[in-house]
C-alpha cells in the first residue's frame, strides 16, 4: 500500500498578487528603458553638431558641400594653421583669457558677499530688496546695453579692460546662487564661529566660503562661459582690433572667410576647447551645487 502524496496549493491571492508584482516590475523594467532610449536619443542630437564641427574644421574645402557626411576622405590638418595664421588669435585669446579671469574671480567674490549679506545678516528691507534684484533678471541685457555704454563712454573706458570687465562684475543670477547654498548651511557654524571672536567678514571668509565650493564651482562654471561665450558687450566697448575677443575674432574671420567654412570651424573648435576643459574640470562639483542650491526659499 503506498503512502498518498500531497500537492501543495498555492492559494488564489497568493498567485494574484505574484502576477501583479511580476507586471509591475515589468513595467518599471520598460520605463525605465524608454528613460534610456530618450536619453541617448537627446545625447546624439546634441553631439551630432560638435561632431560635424570638428569634421569638417578637417575637410579641404572643396569637400564641404560635396556630399553630406561626417568622415572626410582625407584629414587636412593644415586647416588649423591657416586659420590661426589667418587672424592674430593670439591676441583675441590673450583679450578673452583676461576678460573671463576678471569676470569670473569677481563673480565669485562680490556675488558670494551679497548673498552673505542676504542669507545671514538682518537689515531693514533684506527681503523686499532681494526681490529687487531677483527681478533684475525679467529684464533683458539689450535694454540697458545703451545706458551701460554710455556710462563707459563718459569715464573713457572705451577699448578697455575696465570696459570689459568692471559691468558684469556682479550678477543677480551669481546672488541667487549662492544665497540659496547659504541657506542650507547651519547658522550654528556662525555662532560658534563669532563666539570665538570671529568678526562677520571672519565667518564668511574663514567657514562659510570653505563650505561653499560646489556653489563656487557651479558659479565660477556659469561666469567662465558667459563670458567666454560673450559677444554682444565686445562688440559695443571695443573700436580696436587689438582689444578683440575670440567670439568676434570669429566673427571677422567669417566676413573676411565667408566661403571658406572649413577654416572658420577649426577657429571656432580651438575656441571651444578652453570651455569644455574649465566645465571638465568642475565637472563633479558643479553637479554637486547644482543638486544642492535652492532647496530652501
Amino acid at each position: 500500500m503506498t503512502a498518498p502524496t500531497f500537492s501543495p496549493t498555492i492559494p488564489t491571492s497568493n498567485r494574484a498578487s505574484d502576477s501583479r508584482w511580476q507586471l509591475a516590475r515589468f513595467g518599471q523594467r520598460l520605463v525605465r528603458l524608454l528613460i534610456h532610449v530618450l536619453l541617448l536619443s537627446g545625447g546624439i542630437v546634441m553631439i551630432v553638431p560638435f561632431l560635424w564641427m570638428i569634421t569638417t574644421s578637417l575637410k579641404a574645402q572643396s569637400q564641404v558641400y560635396a556630399a553630406p557626411y561626417i568622415i572626410p576622405n582625407h584629414f587636412e590638418w593644415a586647416n588649423y594653421q591657416q586659420a590661426w595664421e589667418a587672424a592674430p588669435f593670439l591676441r583675441y585669446y590673450a583679450n578673452t583669457l583676461i576678460m573671463t579671469a576678471g569676470i569670473t574671480f569677481g563673480q565669485v567674490i562680490f556675488s558670494s558677499l551679497a548673498a552673505y549679506a542676504f542669507a545671514r545678516l538682518k537689515f531693514p528691507g533684506r527681503d523686499f530688496l532681494f526681490l529687487i534684484f531677483l527681478a533684475t533678471m525679467l529684464v533683458p541685457s539689450h535694454v540697458t546695453l545703451i545706458p551701460s555704454y554710455l556710462i563707459i563712454f563718459n569715464l573713457g573706458w572705451v577699448d578697455t579692460y575696465q570696459a570689459l570687465i568692471v559691468p558684469r562684475l556682479v550678477s543677480a543670477f551669481g546672488i541667487f546662487v549662492m544665497r540659496q547654498f547659504y541657506l542650507t548651511l547651519p547658522r550654528e557654524l556662525d555662532e560658534a564661529a563669532m563666539i570665538d571672536g570671529a568678526s562677520k567678514i571672519g565667518v564668511w571668509w574663514r567657514i562659510v566660503l570653505p563650505l561653499s565650493r560646489p556653489a563656487l564651482a557651479t558659479l565660477a562654471i556659469f561666469a567662465f562661459l558667459f563670458a567666454w561665450n560673450d559677444f554682444l558687450w565686445p562688440l559695443v566697448v571695443t573700436n580696436n582690433p587689438d582689444m578683440r575677443t575670440v567670439q568676434l575674432g570669429l566673427a571677422m574671420f567669417q566676413g573676411k572667410y565667408g566661403t571658406q567654412w572649413s577654416l572658420l570651424m577649426a577657429g571656432t573648435v580651438t575656441a571651444t576647447i578652453p570651455a569644455i576643459i574649465a566645465f571638465l574640470i568642475g565637472q563633479r562639483q558643479f553637479i554637486e551645487g547644482i543638486s544642492t542650491t535652492g532647496m530652501k526659499g
